[in-house]
């Protein structure tokens, strides 16, 4: 379903992927979680469908292909989001420890995700905004 997500709809960020209550940065991103060290280890399955970027190819500096890796960034972002509470199903048939597995899986897998996501666009968003201003002051 967010394949089918019109570039449009990820101009912006929602209140999933807005800024969150507390102080986030790059920084942060880096310091706190290593993010730098293990961000290389986590697949790219932008492509696993028909009509799916994958973000590695997005390597133009240009304001037009930046935008799109941070509507990408979004749109993955509301995947892993969208997901993760998946595990509440397996309440229906497993035992209690079953389910408790499956909800350490899914946030396991899903968490690095969402990290990750969130520290592009905290990396391409002031890139971006300041290639905007500079194209915008030139003649």
């Amino acid at each position: 379903m967010a394949q089918r997500l019109p570039l449009t709809a990820l101009e912006g960020d929602s209140w999933l992927t807005g800024q969150r209550p507390w102080p986030e940065s790059k920084e942060s991103y880096e310091q706190r979680l290593g993010i730098e060290r293990w961000k290389g280890l986590l697949p790219d399955a932008g492509d696993a469908l028909p009509g799916g970027v994958r973000k590695n190819s997005l390597v133009s500096r240009d304001p037009a292909t930046l935008q799109r890796l941070v509507a990408e960034t979004r749109r993955a972002e509301l995947v892993h989001l969208a997901i993760w509470p998946f595990w509440i199903v397996t309440a229906l048939w497993l035992p209690p420890v079953g389910v408790l597995i499956n909800l350490t899986f899914a946030t396991l897998f899903n968490l690095p995700c969402l990290w990750l996501q969130r520290y592009n666009r905290l990396r391409l968003q002031p890139l971006l905004l300041a290639m905007q201003g500079r194209h915008s002051a030139e003649p």
